[in-house]
């Protein structure tokens, strides 16, 4: 992997959008038919975003750091994640049982998330599956027995 001399402005909006927990710009940074792609389940553009606003009243304090992107060889753009917040308020993802807050720390490990972007926007956002990685790993961390995603 390589470090990329510019990141492209799609993936600069969407990296300020997580920071800011901003679900417009967040949106406004894909393109059409986007995918979240984990090993068991593939979330398109509203999917996305309803997860990160239950994940973002969840843990108020969910933050993100990341080193440079990087290109990989394949023309994906990798970033390396560190996150995490406190589960102080109801994690309710659309779909699944609603988890009361249970004070919990989450400290997801660093790992790499794939994106694909052109000048339509991230079409292809993908972590890299690594235990206890996000989006898993954050509700092993709160105690959930058999994680969805």
């Amino acid at each position: 992997m390589k470090p990329i001399a510019e990141i492209p402005g799609p993936l600069q909006q969407y990296m300020n959008g997580l920071a800011t927990h901003d679900l417009e710009k967040i949106g406004g940074s894909f393109a059409d038919g986007v995918q979240f792609v984990t090993p068991v389940r593939t979330m398109g553009h509203e999917a996305i975003l309803a997860f990160l606003e239950a994940l973002y009243r969840g843990f108020p304090d969910w933050s993100y750091d990341n080193d440079l992107p990087v290109l990989t060889e394949d023309g994906a753009i990798g970033v390396l994640w560190r996150q995490g917040g406190t589960h102080t308020e109801t994690l309710a993802f659309p779909g699944f049982d609603a988890v009361p807050a249970t004070g919990k720390s989450v400290t997801i490990p660093e790992h790499y998330f794939f994106y694909r972007v052109d000048e339509r926007g991230l079409s292809e956002i993908r972590p890299d599956p690594v235990p206890g990685g996000a989006p898993r790993g954050i509700f092993e961390q709160i105690g959930v027995k058999l994680p969805p995603l």
